[in-house]
């Protein structure tokens, strides 16, 4: 029986973010499904307000019984959510370019007040200018041309005013660190991160101490590693690369 795999993006991005991933798949081994989650693409129906315990019963409502589940950024922090209340339904756990969230209460109090003032601006400005504003930001400025341009396409595929709902519910400084409890995950654990982004490099590095059976694959690309390298994240998937162990 093929594996059942489920598959996250980021924020402002859609399923289609894994095309690359899902290609580069053996079918005959795995069966991917790639979600919107809620705010994106076409879950723009979600109940409000849009949380993460609203987005863990939405994959698992959506997800098989068992299944892999792999995350990028914002989907790595909503599948660290969907692991820890439902471990026996997660067989291994991938996050991509992810954090358990930030751990200093002013530092995650600055970046409320950061995600609001993006809210403002989806609801504010024209969105083709949010979108560049969002991809020159300083975690993409090495991004690659290809990768930045499937990028651009995807946030396309999303409603501004419903996006706004997910910067409020689901930025990183609403969210509560779950750093503390990395350490409760009881499947297998597999951090990837690209080799440019030295911030979430770090973090990665920080997140296999914490849990019990982890281990960190270090990719060439940088943060939006599903786009720019997919070829080596849908390896990673099937436990092939190399990686750097604790």
């Amino acid at each position: 029986m093929p594996e059942e795999l489920v598959l996250l993006h980021g924020f402002g991005g859609t399923h289609r973010a894994f095309d690359g991933v899902i290609a580069a798949l053996d079918p005959q081994r795995y069966r991917p499904l790639a979600l919107d989650l809620p705010g994106h693409g076409e879950a723009v129906g979600a109940p409000r307000p849009i949380t993460f315990a609203g987005c863990v019963e939405h994959v698992l409502a959506a997800s098989p019984e068992r299944f892999v589940l792999c995350g990028y950024s914002l989907g790595g922090r909503v599948a660290l959510h969907v692991a820890l209340v439902a471990p026996e339904r997660v067989a291994r756990l991938v996050l991509v370019s992810s954090s358990p969230g930030i751990e200093d209460a002013g530092e995650r109090a600055a970046r409320r007040e950061a995600d609001e003032r993006l809210a403002r601006e989806l609801e504010s400005i024209p969105y083709e200018q949010f979108i560049e504003r969002w991809r020159t930001q300083p975690l993409f400025a090495e991004e690659l041309p290809h990768a930045g341009a499937l990028a651009r396409e995807d946030q396309r595929r999303n409603r501004p005013d419903v996006l706004a709902a997910a910067m409020r519910g689901l930025g990183t400084g609403e969210m509560q660190p779950l750093w503390p409890r990395l350490e409760e995950l009881e499947m297998p654990l597999i951090v990837l991160a690209g080799a440019r982004d030295r911030k979430f490099l770090e973090l990665g590095r920080r997140m296999i101490e914490h849990a019990r059976d982890a281990r960190l694959q270090v990719l060439d690309g940088g943060h939006g590693l599903v786009l720019e390298n997919p070829a080596a994240v849908a390896a990673a998937l099937c436990g092939q690369p190399r990686a750097e162990r604790r």
